[in-house]
C-alpha cells in the first residue's frame, strides 16, 4: 500500500506545474498548448473547456496518438489530482517532455457557468 502512494505522488520528470496567474488561454504563450481533459466523457460533456481533447485516463495509455504527439505541449485537466499526474506519468513515458498542470484548478461538473473551482482557470 505504501509504494502505491509513493508512485501516485512520485511527479513525472515532465511535469510543469502552472501558478492559476500563468493561466490564460487569451496569453499567446498558451496558444499552441493542447488542452487534454482526462475525466469520463459524461463528466467530459456536462462541463469542459471549448477545445479540449477528452482521453479518460483509463483509456489514454491505448487511444493517445489519436490526438497527441510527443512533441505536443499538453495541459492536463480533471477533477481529480490523482488522475493528473497519472496521465502526465502515462504520458511521459510516452515520450512527451513538455506537459503541464495548473496549481489548485479543478474542473467542476457540479458548479453551473464555470469550467473550474477557481475562476482563473478558465
Amino acid at each position: 500500500m505504501t509504494a502505491w502512494w509513493l508512485i501516485q505522488l512520485w511527479p513525472a520528470s515532465s511535469l510543469t506545474y502552472v501558478d492559476m496567474k500563468e493561466w490564460d488561454l487569451s496569453h499567446d504563450r498558451w496558444s499552441n498548448v493542447k488542452i487534454l481533459d482526462v475525466r469520463d466523457s459524461s463528466e467530459y460533456w456536462e462541463n469542459h473547456i471549448p477545445g479540449a481533447i477528452n482521453i479518460s485516463v483509463g483509456r489514454l495509455p491505448i487511444v493517445w496518438q489519436k490526438d497527441l504527439t510527443p512533441d505536443d505541449e499538453v495541459i492536463i485537466f480533471s477533477n481529480n489530482w490523482l488522475n493528473r499526474k497519472k496521465a502526465a506519468r502515462i504520458l511521459a513515458r510516452r515520450g512527451f517532455r513538455k506537459l503541464y498542470i495548473v496549481k489548485d484548478c479543478y474542473l467542476s461538473t457540479n458548479r453551473k457557468g464555470g469550467y473550474c473551482e477557481h475562476k482563473n482557470c478558465y
